[in-house]
């Protein structure tokens, strides 16, 4: 699926139309390009993490290019895929559910859960099918990320174990799921986890029906591309290896690294101090969260408001958000060239994933527009 008419690229739009809002760029291309990447390298199912970005046009691309399960966090992400893909597969793998929501994904048919607490496990017995796949979510203390899911969800391997034989007690068919944390660029952070997950099987002494391996695989935001390919492999023959003729089915639930490199953002400078500090028309409560969390994109290109590239020496400036609050600012200078100007372009690549999610309306402010383009 596209969004018609695509413009031809961000640069050409800039140059056309002037925004004075910052604009998200889109590329079904790359998009569909990607999600076919990870459908022909890694060795199981393919679903997409919904919370990334849950846009209608990320979804239905995805459908197109084959993607017919998504992992949803809440009844909202189940409304939103079933609106473009009423038959899609659904994993509700967030851990924690009130008991209201579990009886919505229960009406929509939700076919995998995952839990890391006998009271979770309690609130799905009897409210779900019989029928349905009970992950375990295990949590390790494993580095290679940029921060840590196990601190919030999951469980040690001793209790993962007792977790997996209720699992099997109460009839469910039984799973186990991890997350290696998210911007995981080392394979070794998954076969960390995938041999404790057969000890905790063997342990339990149950056959797993699956093993989720979750999301985390990095996008590219410095210094060179991750070798996702090279992850995938080591997820294949690491499960081969601990699990030998019993090895279960495998999941992947890729977020940010599926949709990242879909879209560019484009931000404007509004003011320019002799400091050296710049402001532009977004910031830490929009599409620049994931900046102030995670770390700058190290793809940034200052453009012109005529469309041509600024190319002076680097130097690093402090960046403030357009809001009246004085924590909207980036934690880290960026290196941006020293004839910048007012009314310039901050051009930022690889911004798909968590820039809708998370930005909000404060001050009048946010990220509202898109354009889809043949390229960025």
């Amino acid at each position: 699926m596209r969004n018609a008419p695509p413009s031809n690229d961000p640069r050409a739009h800039l140059l056309r139309h002037g925004p004075d809002r910052p604009v998200l760029y889109f590329s079904p291309d790359q998009l569909q390009a990607t999600a076919r990447r990870f459908q022909a390298g890694f060795p199981g199912l393919v679903t997409y993490a919904v919370k990334s970005n849950p846009g209608e046009e990320v979804l239905a691309n995805l459908v197109a290019a084959g993607i017919t399960a998504f992992d949803v966090a809440s009844p909202v992400e189940m409304d939103a895929v079933r609106a473009v893909c009423p038959d899609a597969m659904l994993h509700y793998n967030n851990p924690v559910r009130s008991v209201a929501e579990v009886e919505v994904a229960a009406g929509m048919g939700i076919v995998s859960y995952s839990v890391d607490c006998l009271s979770e496990l309690d609130k799905l017995t009897g409210r779900v099918p019989a029928s349905s796949e009970i992950s375990v979510r295990l949590a390790l203390p494993v580095r290679g990320a940029a921060y840590d899911f196990g601190e919030k969800f999951g469980v040690g391997p001793d209790r993962a174990a007792d977790l997996l034989g209720a699992v099997v007690a109460r009839g469910f068919t039984p799973s186990m799921t991890f997350h290696p944390g998210t911007q995981c660029a080392d394979p070794a952070a998954w076969g960390a986890y995938i041999g404790t997950v057969a000890a905790v099987a063997r342990a339990a002494g149950v056959q797993l029906a699956r093993l989720n391996v979750g999301g985390g695989f990095a996008a590219h935001r410095t210094g060179p591309a991750p070798d996702l390919e090279a992850i995938f492999a080591h997820i294949g023959a690491e499960a081969a290896r601990v699990f030998g003729q019993r090895t279960p089915a495998l999941v992947c639930e890729p977020g940010r690294a599926m949709v990242a490199e879909a879209f560019s953002l484009a931000v404007r400078v509004k003011a320019l101090r002799d400091t050296g500090a710049i402001f532009v028309n977004d910031g830490v409560y929009g599409g620049l969260t994931e900046i102030r969390d995670i770390g700058a994109p190290d793809r940034i290109t200052v453009l012109a408001p005529d469309g041509t590239e600024r190319r002076g020496a680097l130097q690093p400036r402090v960046v403030f958000g357009p809001t009246c609050d004085s924590l909207d600012r980036l934690p880290d200078p960026l290196l941006l060239p020293e004839d910048l100007a007012e009314g310039d372009y901050l051009l930022i690549a690889g911004m798909g994933a968590y820039t809708r999610s998370l930005s909000t309306d404060f001050n009048g402010y946010g990220l509202r527009d898109m354009v889809t383009v043949a390229e960025l």
